[in-house]
């Protein structure tokens, strides 16, 4: 599958403006609804902005089969409380994916707030991915 093309300088200076700018936030990523990563914070390497991204997808999927078999409706975000990290996911209404990994002390309501501004800034440098995304209300 082709996907068109992403202005991945103005969408990693995103990701990077998140973890600096959040209290806890470590590393991004964007991904396209299939898994594809578009861009990773710099303080990402290859290996673990790759994982992170198949992680979320898989994630996100999930999610998405849980919201459509029952009465639960769409996925909003995603939170994953861990031993010592949290995962957040969330998707923007075009329907790429943003992953943040926080760290465990971090504030959840913060996070969850700041995760919904990012996905509304991040959307604007995202194409939109209407054949394969659940749009987010």
């Amino acid at each position: 599958m082709t996907h068109p093309a992403v202005m991945s300088a103005d969408l990693a200076w995103l990701l990077d403006d998140v973890v600096d700018r959040v209290p806890g936030a470590e590393h991004a990523v964007a991904i396209s609804p299939d898994g594809l990563l578009l861009a990773a914070s710099r303080h990402a390497g290859a290996v673990e902005a790759d994982q992170l991204s198949t992680v979320a997808a898989g994630l996100y999927a999930l999610s998405v089969a849980a919201g459509r078999h029952t009465e639960f409706g769409a996925v909003k975000q995603i939170t994953a409380e861990m031993r010592s990290k949290f995962l957040f996911v969330t998707a923007t209404a075009g329907g790429a994916i943003l992953t943040v990994v926080f760290a465990g002390d971090s504030e959840v309501d913060s996070i969850a707030y700041e995760m919904a501004l990012f996905a509304g800034r991040a959307d604007r440098h995202l194409p939109a991915f209407t054949a394969l995304a659940s749009p987010m209300p």
